[in-house]
């Protein structure tokens, strides 16, 4: 085992020996193949390891030169991968860290790696290895890597957003032209495994309770989320509102010289974004940051662009200090919000009819998320709903009920929020969705909550759950709300693109 120790802490480069290397891939998604096929063309023994794959999948596998083993039940290590005896193991995001397979590699001590800890190590393949912008935290995560791309290539950088985004980080190293800058989104999972990386400038949004059941624990999946600040160079960014991130950049080994960098919604202090009378501004970057910030733009025109939502604008800010520590022109950011737009089910305006507004925030998936659109708007008729995650309910619906109008609830777990709203909210009104076909779901979400709405509500699909109960991802659930609430309409809604929804701008 030392010598494979020795030769693992030696692979560090793409031009390092890794011709040999016995390699157990695990998942065949996105992601394991994108390990696999890197791998292979290192000329490593691969062996990909999974519960499913389709007939394209697997063509692959085969045309690249990789062996497959697919396994529905996968209870236990396949004697293929036992008799491989692998050096190191490659793991998807999906693998609980309770895996049997996982639980037997660390039985015989084979050491488990993520896809973004290989990355790291191979990052050199094309000339100079891009810097790296690492992004975390519970929700505004893909946001924030978007914003933070875009104003990185708008100051003439060659910069792409990658990783738990949905391209994957390896099949970014391997780009023939280059980047100067890989802009890495990264969820939980993929934390706990990564090890070695040292990006230019980190940050995490935010932190609550969510993927309990794949951590184990809140606190687990804190330690996780923490690894992002470890030996970083140039910036720590940090949510000055969230003391939990505070706390990570405080006991975070760094790079000596790294900074801390606070983001808010308050006004800056010495090294700071934050918000003055409405203006967003920069008070860390700028040679008197005593007595002088930086305007980067106002509330009110973002809001014009359907940006002024709170948690939209503390991600500009955390986008911006991010694009700062590479020296990003402040005309530069500028430029790039006036052409960036949030993408799909993202508090999306789906209709306005009759004075009330149908707005589709679907990758609201947990109770952080879903808290942060209550936030933007005074009165709503909420469709909440899904697979909860094992997250406690009961605080988003004690904070939000005055804000509600009524709730549909809607998935699998309507048990426990039902309580929640006997607890905490008796006096809203309540409608549920039962069990019906998934083309039924939403139809008759809509109509329940159109029979509950009065002019000036928003009717919100904000569902503090995961999806995939009864859709096949947040974005089908989505799409199903807004089809469903046109065809409800039909000819007397407004085009969706006529206005941003009318939520609160912070002060």
């Amino acid at each position: 085992m030392t010598d494979t120790t020795d030769r693992l802490a030696s692979l560090t480069s793409w031009h390092s020996d890794w011709s040999g290397l016995r390699v157990g891939v695990l998942g065949l998604g996105k992601t394991g193949f994108s390990v696999a096929d890197t791998l292979v063309e290192l000329g490593a023994r691969v062996l990909v390891v999974a519960q499913r794959a389709d007939d394209s999948q697997v063509r692959l596998v085969e045309v690249i030169g990789a062996g497959l083993v697919l396994d529905a039940v996968l209870d236990a290590a396949p004697p293929a991968l036992v008799d491989l005896d692998p050096e190191v193991l490659v793991v998807s995001p999906g693998f609980h860290p309770d895996h049997p397979v996982l639980l037997w590699a660390a039985a015989r001590g084979i050491p488990v790696w993520g896809d973004v800890e290989l990355a790291w190590r191979l990052r050199d393949k094309v000339g100079e290895p891009a810097k790296w912008v690492a992004i975390t935290g519970t929700n505004g995560k893909t946001t924030t890597t978007q914003l933070t791309a875009t104003m990185l290539v708008a100051g003439g950088l060659r910069a792409a957003p990658c990783g738990n985004i949905g391209i994957p980080v390896l099949d970014a190293i391997r780009d023939p032209q280059g980047f100067d800058v890989l802009v890495v989104e990264l969820s939980s999972y993929q934390l706990h495994s990564t090890f070695s990386m040292s990006p230019h400038a980190a940050v995490c949004l935010n932190v609550a309770e969510d993927h309990l059941d794949w951590h184990g624990s809140f606190e687990a999946y804190t330690a996780a989320k923490a690894r992002v600040y470890t030996n970083t160079k140039v910036a720590c960014v940090y949510n000055r509102s969230d003391a939990r991130t505070i706390a990570m950049v405080e006991e975070a080994e760094v790079i000596d010289g790294a900074r801390a960098i606070g983001f808010g919604l308050g006004v800056p202090g010495l090294s700071d974004f934050g918000v003055v009378d409405g203006i967003l501004c920069d008070r860390a970057f700028t040679e008197d940051r005593r007595t002088t910030a930086l305007e980067i733009t106002t509330v009110s025109a973002l809001a014009a662009r359907g940006l002024g939502a709170p948690h939209t604008v503390a991600n500009i800010l955390a986008a911006a200090a991010l694009a700062r520590s590479f020296g990003v022109p402040i005309e530069a950011i500028r430029a790039a919000l006036d052409i960036f737009e949030l993408d799909r089910h993202r508090i999306e305006q789906v209709a306005v009819a009759d004075g009330i507004t149908w707005v589709n925030d679907s990758k609201a998936t947990n109770a952080h998320a879903a808290n942060a659109s209550l936030g933007a708007f005074e009165s709503v008729v909420w469709i909440v709903g899904g697979l909860l995650k094992g997250v406690d309910i009961d605080p988003l619906v004690e904070a939000r009920a005055s804000k509600l109008r009524a709730a549909v609830l809607i998935g699998v777990d309507r048990e426990p929020l039902r309580k929640a709203f006997e607890r905490h909210a008796p006096g809203v009104p309540l409608f549920e969705v039962g069990d019906p076909e998934t083309e039924g779901v939403m139809s008759a979400a809509v109509r329940l909550a159109a029979a509950a709405a009065v002019p000036g509500d928003v009717v919100l699909l904000a569902p503090a759950a995961a999806s995939m109960d009864q859709f096949v991802d947040y974005s089908d659930r989505g799409e199903r709300f807004a089809r469903a609430v046109r065809d409800f309409l039909g000819g007397g809604a407004a085009d969706e693109h006529d206005a941003p929804p009318t939520g609160h701008s912070p002060s």
